[in-house]
Order: C-alpha cells, then sequence, then structure tokens
C-alpha cells in the first residue's frame, strides 16, 4: 500500500463512504459504483477491520478487476460492526460469528435485489470470514477469493501463540488494549510520526491516517472482539 506504487493511478476511481443499517447495527461502507456492471464485488477486510485503512486498497482492487476482466463492476467493501471511529455500538461485544453473520446480513439486505454474479473477497481474517459467508450464501455468491487468507492457527507461529495466550486472558487484553488506546490521546503529529516510523512504514497517507484516527477506538474494540474468537481465528 506504499504511496510510490505504480499499479495506483493518480486518476483511479474514488470509494465513496457511507454508513448503513444492518440489523439495527452502524456500518461502515466503501464503495464504488459502474455504469451496467456485470458482477458485484464484496470485500471484506482483515485487522484492524477499518474499511477506511483499506481505501487505496480498494480502489486498485476496482482498476485492477476491471483491467484483468475486462469489464465493470460495482464494488462494495464493508468494515467490521463496532471497529468504527466513534464507538456507535456502546460497548457491545461482539463474536467471530456475529461479524460473520453481520456480513451475511449485509448480502441479504443491501445485495438481495441485484441480478449480476457476487464474488466475494477476503484478506487476512476476513478470507475466514468469507468462506463462511460463502458457505451460506451459495445463490447469490459465485466466486470466492483468499488474499493472505488465515483459516487456521499456525503452531509454529510464535506471534500467533502470544497472541492467543493475550486474548485468553482478560486482564492481558485489557491491558494491552487500553495500552494501544491510550495513544490516541497524543497529538495527532506525534501519533502520526509514531505510526509512519513502526508499523506504517509501508502505508499510504491515508492508511497513516485511519489508523490515527480510529486508533483509541480500535484498540478498544479489538479487545472486546477477540475475547468472542476462537483462538485459530487470531491473526495479526
Amino acid at each position: 500500500m506504499g504511496e510510490d506504487s505504480n499499479l495506483l493511478a493518480k486518476d483511479r476511481k474514488r470509494a465513496n463512504f457511507r454508513l448503513c443499517n444492518l440489523s439495527n447495527y452502524t456500518s461502515e461502507i466503501l464503495e464504488i459504483q459502474a455504469d451496467a456492471p456485470s458482477l458485484h464485488v464484496l470485500f471484506v477486510p482483515g485487522n484492524p477491520g477499518v474499511i477506511l485503512f483499506y481505501k487505496d486498497f480498494v480502489e486498485f482492487l476496482y482498476e485492477y478487476i476491471c483491467l484483468l476482466f475486462i469489464f465493470m463492476c460495482h464494488l462494495s467493501a464493508i468494515g467490521q460492526v463496532s471497529h468504527s471511529r466513534k464507538d456507535l455500538e456502546h460497548g457491545k461485544l461482539f463474536s467471530l460469528q456475529e461479524q460473520i453473520d453481520h456480513k451475511i446480513d449485509f448480502i441479504k439486505e443491501e445485495l438481495q435485489d441485484i441480478k449480476i454474479p457476487i464474488i466475494l473477497v477476503g484478506h487476512s481474517i476476513g478470507a475466514y470470514i468469507s468462506i463462511e459467508m460463502f458457505k451460506k450464501s451459495l445463490e447469490k455468491v459465485k466466486y470466492y477469493i483468499g488474499l493472505y487468507p488465515f483459516l487456521t492457527l499456525n503452531p509454529h507461529s510464535t506471534t500467533q501463540s502470544i497472541i492467543g495466550k493475550i486474548a485468553q486472558s482478560q486482564i492481558l487484553a485489557a491491558a494491552l488494549s487500553y495500552l494501544i488506546a491510550s495513544l490516541g490521546l497524543l497529538p495527532v503529529k506525534a501519533l502520526r510520526f509514531i505510526v509512519r516510523k513502526s508499523l506504517g512504514k509501508s502505508w499510504s497517507s491515508n492508511a497513516v491516517e485511519a489508523a490515527c484516527s480510529h486508533l483509541s477506538q480500535v484498540g478498544l474494540t479489538a479487545d472486546r472482539n477477540y475475547k468472542g474468537f476462537h483462538s485459530k481465528t487470531l491473526v495479526v
């Protein structure tokens, strides 16, 4: 997602952001619409589940699909419920299954009447969510694509082992969550500098801004969601 990538054209079609209500939950959506599309692509993100973090990727994905298949598509990208800048769900806990059901509801409520094929594209833990969606939406969804799919626990991964142990302890999970969230109290320039010099070295400016603007909230929602996750679904 680096800014210097030649794959991201300066004149690429921009994704529009909107909020929608799914089964009484407010959800963040990115969309790129096309005239007379031949298919609908639904993208499900991995962590941090903040859809604005993926804005550049979504725009590139749209360009790539149109170029590869030589026809137009309508692209929707849906964030994980409660992974938003504001605590829209007032502290409610969401399990992985509820995140899956949330995405299935999007197909039922937003895409029910479309006549063109639907393709699911999932990244990381979003690939696991997508494949579970695919099992339950076969009539509407025709294809599934997993990008760096996270489908099972790797017993040889030190990182996954550490995350699993943290997630199993409410005290450790809460402590780490609040530690990360406390970074959101820093001045914007200082926070942006820290993110760029650590995790965000290869991120686009949009990804850095999304991480900074959502940091204080995502730290808490990540803790809440992981409590409901089975250990095999944990991933950074």
